[in-house]
């Protein structure tokens, strides 16, 4: 009996060391990718034109990049809470956005005529194969970052619910 109560002691302790380990290693990733610089990925917009990830930030103006998909419903209601708010930002704090469409095959071509249709401002850039998603560990859309100036992730959010748009603001300054 008492045997087995120190190796069931045991197991015990080493599972809160496990549990302690797993929590640091946690943590210490999300600051990581909290204030981890972005990626040095290609990708091209709706009009064909190249553009380079690791370059649209750190241009002392914050940054939003959204993560959406046009068939994604609560992607579609993010981007046009924030395109209400979107030119007040714009007034205010000089940010820029970016959407990414996680669109593949043959849904990659709905992107252009959903964003004209919704008239929508923002830097649209197309990630069919997912090697952006994948190098900025996204897992599910919607999913929005937001930089800073100096161009370190300073928000990460994913889903939306509505009122979630509000939450961006106090990271855009």
């Amino acid at each position: 009996m008492k045997g087995e109560r120190k190796i069931s002691k045991l197991k015990g302790e080493k599972l809160k060391v496990k549990g302690i380990l797993l929590l640091f290693l946690s943590i210490f990733s999300f600051q990581f990718s909290i204030y981890a610089a972005l990626p040095s990925v290609t990708l091209k917009d709706v009009n064909g034109k190249t553009v380079q990830i690791d370059q649209i930030g750190g241009k002392g103006k914050p940054v939003i990049i959204s993560f959406f998909a046009t068939w994604c419903k609560p992607c579609m209601r993010e981007l046009k809470a924030i395109d209400e708010l979107y030119s007040d930002w714009q007034d205010e704090y000089g940010v820029e956005m970016y959407i990414v469409s996680t669109d593949q095959g043959q849904d990659s071509k709905k992107v252009k005529p959903l964003v004209d249709g919704q008239g929508w401002e923002y830097h649209v850039l197309l990630d069919p194969n997912g090697e952006l998603k994948r190098a900025m560990n996204v897992q599910s859309i919607p999913h929005i970052f937001v930089l800073d100036g100096k161009g370190k992730t300073v928000f990460n959010h994913v889903g939306y619910a509505d009122g979630d748009e509000l939450e961006i603001r106090k990271y855009l300054h």
